[in-house]
């Protein structure tokens, strides 16, 4: 659907050249997160060694939005090689200590990848660009040296976030599986986050620029499709203030998600397949 009006929020997250900037740096993290950013580096590199490429933040820390207590720590990891199981419970094992030693963070979620899949043609306009543009270097050789500049168009829409329908039968089921309020309340947490940020991208195109405020993603995309406004906003809401009632779930799996996933497809096409590991 057309917009009624002019989004009233005018585009940015662009340089001179029309590509989208990167966004974070270590400069901008807040003062009570540098000692969890400085225990990360070091524990990293204890676990990996030389097996090693690159180490990147990302999310509200190195934007220096991030809240006391309730944000998490977001790392993405590179290593020379691919990661085997015992690489991935190490992460794990990791992020648990990190998360129970500070209580300034709210979790620790780490992505482990290894170098040629960042860098592969598959993963130029979603792993990569993300790399690129939403991570801030943190440890070893930056990869966004060996890839390109992005634009906000339909193919990095596509790419990114075209796989939603994909997702929600995987919702569906945790959903169903999820008996207590603090998982329910990580699920409203995770599954908001994503849904808004499809709709930004599903509109990111026509606004031309790039935002990763949620709330300003969800008033961008409600200039676009007034009618979805009102859930948008509260998806949004959510995903930074989450609760544990079942029927948010249900509305985002049974309503939100289904059109914002048809819509989707409608404007932009499917997402190209991944293995089932690239796609957890």
């Amino acid at each position: 659907m057309a917009a009624a009006s002019v989004p009233s929020i005018a585009p940015k997250g662009l340089d001179a050249q029309g590509c989208i900037e990167r966004e974070g740096s270590l400069g901008r993290i807040p003062q009570p997160f540098r000692p969890v950013v400085a225990a990360a580096r070091d524990r990293v590199l204890e676990l990996f060694g030389p097996r090693l490429h690159s180490a990147y933040l990302y999310g509200s820390i190195p934007r220096g939005t991030a809240r006391v207590g309730r944000s998490d720590l977001d790392l993405l990891l590179a290593l020379r090689d691919e990661p085997s199981d015992a690489d991935r419970e190490g992460v794990r094992e990791l992020g648990e200590a990190l998360d129970k030693e500070f209580p300034q963070i709210d979790g620790v979620g780490t992505l482990l990848y290894g170098r040629d899949v960042l860098l592969s043609d598959l993963e130029r306009h979603d792993l990569g660009w993300f790399v690129a543009c939403l991570c801030t270097p943190l440890l070893g050789d930056d990869l966004a040296e060996y890839l390109p500049r992005y634009r906000p168009d339909s193919l990095l829409a596509r790419e990114t976030n075209g796989d939603l329908a994909l997702l929600l039968p995987r919702w569906r089921e945790r959903i169903g599986t999820a008996d207590a309020d603090e998982t329910r309340t990580r699920l409203v947490r995770v599954i908001s986050r994503r849904l808004v940020r499809t709709a930004f991208t599903l509109v990111m195109p026509r606004w031309n620029g790039w935002t990763s405020d949620l709330r300003e993603m969800a008033e961008v995309c409600a200039a676009y499709y007034p009618e979805r406004a009102g859930q948008v906003r509260a998806a949004a809401a959510l995903g930074h203030d989450p609760t544990a009632d079942p029927a948010v779930l249900r509305a985002f799996v049974d309503d939100l998600g289904p059109w914002l996933a048809a819509e989707y497809t409608r404007v932009h096409g499917v997402k190209a397949p991944r293995c089932e590991a690239l796609q957890a």
